[in-house]
């Protein structure tokens, strides 16, 4: 699975004064949700007057240098990280999405995916608009400048959300004003900070963290932020009875630091481990996590079943998103440049291998074959979600449906794949206890096939949808 994408906004007052400029501090932030997106990055200043703009395609510290940042001169400003799920990876669909009309000029960041993108944009091209990205997020901004030419920001912002179907967590400037959105479904999340003369708007905590600030809250879903002054006021614009919380914020996505939507992320994972050690037991000498996303799962199986944690696989952090060479044996090479067996933890032991996710399962399959080869003497490897059946159509790049393998081979069939001694799952009912939120609150579609928002079969982020794939 490929990561979603990260958003922060920040109004400073005066950051001139206080040493900090505003740049810099979104700069930081970004650098706190890297993991969020690897693809491109990008931050938006306005001095009142103009805004002003940094976008790259590449990590944060290699897109930005200091003294391109001190010169972004402004109270207020929106920046991105990028993993695409709509629209390819290029430049131009680099965010934030910057779009200037008869009035002023918008710039906005935006996490999530339109499941009606396809026919808003046909709609709108209809009209005669022009798009210079395939971007769902300029559709968004299209719709918001066509409002914002005969209504107030509230008002227009107000009218776009029910004119969109899918996840969407914004930070938005319009001319010199910072507003923050949340899907009425609650998909993506998104909190406030307090600064020191200043807000902060992000998708995690951690953000605000980095800056030394004090996290308020979460925004709300469908609630709308606007941040005036030196306070914010809330605006409900839409309201839902259930919420649609993505679960694998809590498996995979989110820091295990970050608090999303009232749970601290790793206590939720160590959870995960001790719900996968009550429901999958085995005999084994050690329990060893796939890094770094199955750490805190493993943790907390060693915990529950009173089996030795140590690992037995090394990642290495410094190798780029975008590593891909061609054929077998460089793909091979490919594993283990990221990934290397601690052969002294491994030879001659039973292991228990926690791992978040299995996707397509070839991954898993090269990790296991690694961990044999060093001279395991069983696997167990136990998964710290359900099986994933079914795609995502919300912001997650998580493949179709035919590359899915659990959702065409039994947990028997996936467990010989991936050349596993045994094989276990955590139950859709393990998750949810462990997140602590009620079900009807989360979305489970990619565990489950049932989606909280119909999907047009028009479209799907990814490519053309076949109908007879829906339930």
């Amino acid at each position: 699975m490929k990561e979603e994408c990260g958003v922060v906004g920040v109004v400073m007052q005066d950051s001139a004064s206080t040493g900090n400029p505003t740049a810099l501090q979104i700069y930081y932030a970004l650098y706190a949700l890297q993991h969020r997106g690897q693809e491109s990055t990008g931050i938006t200043v306005h001095d009142g007057l103009h805004g002003k703009s940094i976008k790259g395609m590449g990590l944060v510290p290699e897109v930005y240098a200091k003294k391109d940042l001190v010169e972004l001169k402004g109270n207020v400003g929106v920046g991105h990280v990028r993993y695409s799920t709509t629209g390819g990876s290029k430049i131009e669909n680099c965010q934030p999405l910057i779009v200037k009309y008869k009035s002023g000029t918008i710039a906005i960041a935006h996490n999530g995916n339109l499941a009606n993108y396809r026919a808003l944009r046909n709609e709108l091209e209809l009209e005669g608009r022009i798009f210079i990205t395939n971007s769902d997020t300029e559709v968004i901004a299209h719709l918001l400048v066509k409002e914002l030419l005969r209504h107030s920001p509230i008002g227009s912002i107000s009218n776009v959300i029910k004119r969109l179907k899918g996840s969407y967590s914004l930070a938005i400037l319009i001319d010199d004003q910072l507003y923050a959105l949340r899907d009425p479904l609650g998909f993506k999340p998104l909190c406030i900070g307090k600064l020191d003369r200043g807000f902060i708007v992000a998708s995690e905590s951690v953000a605000v963290d980095t800056l030394n600030g004090t996290l308020i809250r979460e925004v709300e879903p469908g609630e709308l932020i606007v941040f005036k002054d030196d306070t914010f006021e809330s605006h409900r614009l839409a309201q839902r009875k259930c919420h649609a919380h993505c679960v694998f914020e809590y498996v995979y996505f989110a820091r295990p630091d970050s608090i999303i939507n009232g749970k601290l992320v790793y206590n939720v994972r160590e959870k995960i481990g001790r719900e996968l050690a009550r429901e999958h037991p085995v005999i084994a000498d050690i329990v060893s996590p796939v890094p770094d996303s199955g750490i805190t799962s493993a943790i907390g199986y060693s915990y529950e079943a009173n089996i030795r944690y140590s690992e037995g696989l090394m990642k290495n952090r410094y190798i780029g998103r975008t590593f891909i060479l061609p054929g077998q044996a460089m793909r091979e090479t490919a594993v283990r440049l990221k990934m290397n067996t601690i052969s002294e933890n491994i030879k001659g032991q039973r292991i228990v291998l926690i791992d978040d996710s299995i996707v397509r399962g070839t991954t898993s399959r090269r990790i296991i074959d690694m961990i044999r080869r060093a001279g395991a003497k069983e696997i167990h490897a136990r998964i710290g979600s359900p099986p994933i059946i079914a795609p995502c159509y919300f912001g997650i790049d998580m493949g179709t449906r035919n590359e899915l393998i659990a959702a065409h081979k039994t947990v028997t069939g996936v467990e010989a794949v991936i050349n596993a001694d045994s094989l276990g799952y955590l139950s859709i009912e393990g998750l949810v206890r462990a997140i602590g939120i009620e079900k009807e609150n989360l979305c489970l579609a990619c565990l489950t096939g049932e989606y909280p928002l119909d999907i047009p079969g028009e479209y799907c982020p990814h490519r053309q949808l076949n109908l007879n794939e829906f339930p």
